[in-house]
């Protein structure tokens, strides 16, 4: 029951919405940047929240998935620390309802809270669309959308 009532709190914040389905290009693993100013420069994928799969299959993430982190560069206080994170850019490219596709140069994510606040207090470089509708707090932060 309190489960339930947590899933409409985070409805009701704007925090988790309908996914559009993008491609998956981030496998566990995986080394992002990190697209804002809390100390971390890169970020190591551990594992993709609410990822469901199959036996064996290593879970990956897409934009706009909240994902756990390990900071592997960065500032002292943050360095070899677990975080949760928001990815804003992948690599690999994916297509949109409209029927363009869309790539970035790197794979970048934003590190969060675990209530949904982000860490940092600016976004670098563009975040895109599908990230910025499903996470507000990203989205009044960044000085790009594409």
């Amino acid at each position: 029951m309190a489960a339930r009532a947590r899933m409409r709190a985070l409805i009701a914040k704007g925090m988790i919405g309908q996914k559009p389905k993008i491609s998956r290009g981030l496998p566990c693993g995986a080394v992002l940047k990190c697209a804002d100013n809390s100390g971390a420069k890169e970020l190591r994928l551990i594992q993709v929240i609410g990822y469901k799969g199959r036996l064996r299959r290593v879970p990956s993430a897409a934009i706009g998935d909240k994902i756990t982190v390990s900071v592997r560069r960065g500032t002292p206080d943050m360095r070899k620390k677990v975080f949760q994170a928001v990815v804003v850019r992948q690599r690999k490219p994916y297509r949109r309802a409209e029927g363009i596709w869309i790539q970035f140069e790197d794979n970048a994510a934003v590190i969060i809270t675990p209530d949904g606040e982000m860490k940092g207090s600016e976004v670098r470089g563009p975040v895109a669309k599908e990230a910025a509708e499903r996470w507000p707090r990203i989205a009044s932060a960044a000085s790009i959308i594409l």
